[in-house]
Order: structure tokens, then sequence, then C-alpha cells
């Protein structure tokens, strides 16, 4: 890849490390902000929850958005009303407007990140270099949340405000590089703009299948009716999740929003059955990579957050550290950010994705498994161990699982299948917390609960709730090992002239070759401007 590929990457996975500081940054803060505003308990937790609630809402309306109105213009849009939001929750000075900014904030970071996915997967040429890209955005997807949680002590330190202006001046920066580094749609006199690739018809001689590679027009309508449906069961699922973690207290009001969720769904589907543009394609899900994808992600980071979240838990409340102490403590999951581009690309080019993402989910069980016996006075030496292969673990999962959620997906529909495996992920991360919050709740009664818990029970509640994550990843194990990732090869027949015609290696499928002509260096040029800017 050349200078200005690196760039734009740079500037796409600047995004989701914004994206995982901000949270992992609010994580931290959270008890200084509740001290100094005087915040009630339910208020404190708002602040968290309305930003799940916001991106696992409206990701999977995000991802077609991009497909639809186009990435570059979503992506710049939504990055800006990010970075707006995030400085009006650095002014708050209620709870309510803290919890208004960390929702809004979430709905752009759902529009944000599916458009910033896509703009990768149609922007690289499929196969290795787009696999590097991917990896290299998953690593950075991990590494800044790992290195959010020390920043976010750092800051509290100086202010918890600083916690909301620090991603408004990295959101600003990248939004500077952004406008420079995206390109746009060529313009539609038949000419490309200067550095541009030239069209398909300009370089084949023949002309372009409509269908294939581009976003649909808009003149073809917006499927209004499924984006109210469908953003309104996502909420309402949402909200159902996050009521898990408190068990059987208030039970009729998850109940209730989980079956009006699911009945919103079912209105979505017989929307997108009937309709001339449907917003989600249904045929995606019978694509069986694509969905068992997007439910290992699920396991897997629903695991990785419900450990992490007992984790701290464990370290703060039992052993009496504090956040800064068990922020620096956790750095060591922070690994995959160093293996993901490194290590990983390698395994993936020699053994495929499929077998990676096993691996990954092996190592998670071996990590979460390790840590089940935890005593009262482990040391850290007795934790590193689970840290580092937990790290090692998404290191090889995350990103091969990325690569499996939108390999030989459709170019116009690549936004779609960034917003499935965003929805997914986010949905994982609060079932994973919900369901071990819930299980050390039950364990919890009698003698851990109260205002002086047994310790002893309290351990023992902590080590019930790790059950969970051991489960997940075991599941997630079981669902990778039944094909996830495996394409089928073209035949040689099929892939010969493909090959002669774009000049990709014999063998290679047709799709992941394009051909490199004058435009953004080092990018293959017929990807990138696809979308409508």
């Amino acid at each position: 890849m050349g200078p200005r590929a690196w760039a734009l990457l740079f500037v796409l996975c600047g995004t989701i490390f914004l994206e995982g500081i901000d949270v992992a940054m609010l994580a931290v803060a959270i008890p200084s902000i509740r001290s100094d505003l005087g915040l009630p308990t339910d208020t404190a937790a708002w602040v968290m929850s309305a930003y799940v609630l916001g991106y696992a809402g409206f990701t999977l309306l995000g991802g077609r958005a991009a497909d639809l109105l186009g990435r570059r213009r979503m992506f710049l849009t939504w990055l800006t009303v990010f970075l707006a939001f995030s400085g009006l929750g650095g002014f708050a000075t209620e709870g309510w407007t803290l919890i208004v900014a960390r929702f809004v904030t979430g709905v752009a970071a759902a529009f944000m990140t599916p458009a910033a996915l896509s703009l990768i997967t149609t922007s690289y040429a499929e196969g290795p270099q787009r696999n590097k890209a991917l990896l290299i955005f998953a690593g950075t997807a991990a590494g800044g949340f790992s290195l959010g949680l020390v920043i976010g002590g750092l800051l509290t330190q100086l202010g918890w405000r600083w916690v909301f202006f620090a991603p408004v001046l990295l959101a600003g920066a990248l939004l500077m590089a952004a406008v420079r580094l995206i390109p746009a749609q060529p313009t539609g006199t038949g000419k490309p703009r200067t550095g541009e690739p030239r069209s398909t018809e300009a370089r084949t001689g023949k002309p372009r299948d409509p269908g294939k590679g581009r976003p649909r027009r808009r003149t073809e309508g917006f499927d209004l009716l499924g984006a109210v449906t469908a953003a309104g069961a996502m909420l309402l699922a949402a909200y159902a999740v996050i009521r898990l973690e408190h068990g059987l207290d208030g039970w009729w009001l998850t109940a209730t929003t989980a079956a009006a969720a699911t009945a919103l769904l079912v209105v979505f589907v017989a929307v997108e059955r009937r309709t001339a543009t449907p917003l989600v394609r249904l045929g995606i899900f019978r694509e069986g990579s694509v969905v068992r994808a997007d439910l290992g992600a699920l396991l897997f980071v629903g695991a990785f957050f419900g450990f992490q979240f007992v984790l701290t838990l464990y370290l703060q409340e039992l052993r009496g550290w504090s956040s800064l102490q068990t922020a620096i403590a956790l750095v060591a999951l922070g690994c995959d950010a160093i293996l993901a581009p490194t290590l990983t690309p390698r395994l993936v080019t020699r053994f495929g994705h499929g077998r990676v993402i096993l691996g990954g989910f092996v190592l998670a069980i071996v990590a979460y498994g390790l840590f089940l016996p935890v005593g009262m006075d482990w040391s850290y030496a007795a934790m590193f161990p689970t840290l580092i292969i937990a790290g090692t673990a998404f290191a090889l999962a995350y990103g091969p699982l990325t690569i499996a959620a939108t390999d030989g997906v459709a170019e116009s529909e690549q936004g779609l299948a960034s917003g499935l495996l965003n929805t997914f992920t986010q949905f994982g991360s609060a079932v994973g917390i919900s369901a071990v919050t819930a299980v050390y709740g039950f364990a919890s009664q009698g003698a851990a609960a109260g205002p002086d818990p047994d310790p002893e029970a309290t351990l023992s509640a902590f080590r019930a709730a790790l059950v969970v994550p051991v489960v997940m990843v075991t599941l997630g194990a079981l669902l990778s090992s039944f094909g996830l990732g495996r394409r089928p090869e073209p035949t040689a027949q099929a892939a010969a002239p493909a090959a002669a015609a774009t000049g990709a290696a014999p063998g290679e499928a047709p799709e992941a070759a394009v051909v490199a002509t004058p435009g953004l260096s080092g990018l293959p040029a017929n990807r990138a401007p696809q979308d409508p800017s």
C-alpha cells in the first residue's frame, strides 16, 4: 500500500480507536462523575447504558444508511455529531444532560463505525490487502479500549470533564484529515476527477453490471417503515438485555420489553418481505458464513467484556485496588493491539481465518478457565497468564471474525454487513455484562449481600459469574468448528479468465483482484469511490 492508502487507513482506524477510548475512559470516570454531580445510582447507571442503547439500537440502520446514502457522507456527518455531543457531555451539570449526550453519542457511533468499516472493505482489494487492513482495524479497536482505561484514570485525576473533552480534540483532528483523504464520488461528467480511478467502462470497454459494486440510487426510494421498525425493535431489544442485570427484580418489565421487541421484529421482517427496496435484504441471513461470524462475534465479545467486568469488580471491590491500579493491570489485555496487525495476518494467510478464529476461541476457554479458581489474595503474577492469553485470543479471533462477516458480500451491501457485525458485537457486550451481573446477583444473595458482606461469599459469587464467559466462548468454539469462514474456491476454469483479465494470481477469486489504475496512491483505485459523497 502507498502512503495515501496508509493515511486513509490511519484515519479510519483512528475512528474505532476514538470509540474505544471514549467508552473505556467513561467507565473509569463514572465514580468521580457521580460524586461531583451528586447523581443517584440509577442515573449514574444510565449514563453508561444510554450509550449502549443508542449504539445497539441504531447500528443496523447506520450500516445500511452508509450503503444507500453514501459512506463518506455518513462518516463525516456522524463524526461531527460525535464530536459535538461529546463536548456537550463535558459541560454537563445535571444527570439528564449527560444521559442525552451519551445516547446521541452512541447513535453517532452507530452510524460512524459501520461507515468506517465499509469504507475499508470497499477501499482495499479483497484478499491479503483487505485482510491486513481489517486486522489492523480490529487491533486498533482493542488497543483503544485498553489504553482508554489508563488514559481515563489519568484524566480523571485532572478532572472528569477531560474524559469528554479529550475525544473532542481527537475527533476534530480525524475530521480534518478525513475530509481530505476519503475520496468523493466521481462527477457525472464522464471524466474522473484528478487522481481518481477511471470507470469500469473506461477500463474494460464493457458496460458495467448496474447491480454490482455500488449503492442503490436514491431515486429508488428509502424504506422508511423498515427503518422505523428496525430501530424500534433494536432499541427495545437492547433495553431488555440491559435489564437482565436486574435478575428477577422487575422481571415483568424485562419480559414485556422483550415481547415488544419480538413483535416489532416480526413486523420488520414482514415489511422487508413486501417492500420493493428493503432496508435489509433478508437473503443475507441465508449466507451461513456471515451469520456464523456475527454470532461468533456476539459470543466472543460478550465473554470478553463479561470477564473484564467481573475482573474489575474483583480487583476494586474485593481487593481494594484503585481505578488507576486496575487500569494499569488490565493493560496486559491490550497485547492484541500489537499481535493483531503483526502475528494474525501471517496466521490467516497460512491457515485461513476459520482455523485462526477457532484457535482464538480455544485460547479464550483456556484463559477464562484458568481464572475460575481465583483466590482472595492472588498476586498479579498469578493473574498475568489469564490476561496475556485472553489478549492473544482476542487478537486471533476478533479480526478474522470481521473478515468472515464481510468476506464475499457484495460491495453494495458492505455497509449492511458492517452494521450487522456491529449490532451483534454491541449486543454481545451488553449480554455478557448483564449475564455476569445477573449471575453474581443470584450467587451473592444472603451472606454476600448487605452492608457488611462476607468476603468469602463475595469471592464465591465472583467465581460463579466467571462461569458465564467460559460457557460463551465454549459455545463460540463449537459454532466456529462448523466451517466458519470457509468459502468455496472458484474452479480453475472459472478463475482463469478472471485472473487473465484482472492480473490475479491463478486460483485467486476474481473478486479479490482489481485493476490498479491511477488514483488513490496504493489503493485499488476502482474500489474507493463506489459510494455517493
